[in-house]
C-alpha cells in the first residue's frame, strides 16, 4: 500500500490586541509577525508596548470565530468587537462639550471590573479556527497573486504598446530622411543642370554676338 503524504501541521492560534486611531483592534493569528501584517503595521508594536497577547475570552472567541479577519471596536470601549466598528461616540461631542477650567478634573469611577477566568477551548475548535486561518491566508496570496499578475498583464501590454508606437516612429523618420536624401540630390542634380546650360548659353551667346559684329562691318 502506497504510503499517505503527511499533511502540513496546523499552526496554533493566539488572539493579539492593540489600539491604532479611534479602534481597538484584535485578531486570532499563529505569531505577532502575522498579526502586525494584518493590521498593516509599519513598526513592532509589541516591542513599543501598544500591542499585546490576550486571554480575554469574549475577545479570544470572537477572533477565533473569524480567524485571520482583523477586528474591531471603538477605542477604549469594552464592547464587542466586530469587523465593522462605529466611531467613538464622544468624538461628535468634542466640539459641543464645554471646556473644563484648569486645575478641575471629573472624578474618576473607581468603578472595577472583574476579570473573568478565561474559558478553556476544546481542541478541536481551536484545530478549525486555525484551518480557518491559513485558509483566509490562502485567499489573500491567491489575491496577492491574482493582483500581481494583473499588473503584470498591463505593464505587458503597455510595454508592447510603446514599442510599436517606438517602431513606428522610428520608421516614418528613416522614409522621411530617405525621402530628404532623394529631394536633396534632385536639387543638386537641376543645380548642375542649370550651370551646364548657362555655361552652353554663355559660349552660344558669345560666338552668335561675333558674328553679328562682322556682319554689321
Amino acid at each position: 500500500m502506497p504510503k499517505r503524504a503527511k499533511s502540513k501541521p496546523t499552526r496554533k492560534l493566539k488572539t493579539y490586541q492593540t489600539s491604532l486611531g479611534f479602534y481597538d483592534q484584535a485578531i486570532a493569528a499563529p505569531s505577532m509577525k502575522a498579526a502586525l501584517e494584518a493590521w498593516g503595521a509599519s513598526s513592532n508594536l509589541f516591542h513599543q508596548g501598544v500591542a499585546k497577547e490576550t486571554d480575554d475570552p469574549d475577545i479570544v472567541a470572537a477572533t477565533l470565530a473569524r480567524p485571520g479577519i482583523v477586528l474591531r471596536r471603538p477605542v477604549g470601549s469594552d464592547g464587542p468587537f466586530t469587523e465593522s466598528a462605529e466611531l467613538p461616540a464622544d468624538l461628535a461631542e468634542d466640539d459641543a462639550r464645554p471646556k473644563r477650567k484648569p486645575g478641575k478634573h471629573p472624578a474618576k469611577s473607581a468603578k472595577k471590573t472583574a476579570k473573568t477566568p478565561p474559558r478553556k477551548l476544546d481542541d478541536q475548535a481551536a484545530r478549525k479556527a486555525a484551518a480557518a486561518f491559513e485558509k483566509e491566508e490562502r485567499r489573500r496570496e491567491a489575491e496577492r497573486r491574482k493582483e500581481e499578475a494583473a499588473r503584470a498583464k498591463a505593464r505587458a501590454r503597455r510595454d508592447k504598446a510603446v514599442a510599436a508606437a517606438e517602431a513606428a516612429l522610428d520608421k516614418a523618420r528613416r522614409e522621411h530622411e530617405a525621402r530628404t536624401e532623394e529631394i536633396e540630390a534632385a536639387r543638386a542634380a537641376l543645380d548642375e543642370r542649370t550651370e551646364a546650360e548657362q555655361t552652353r548659353w554663355d559660349k552660344q551667346r558669345k560666338t552668335l554676338q561675333e558674328a553679328l559684329r562682322r556682319a554689321r562691318e
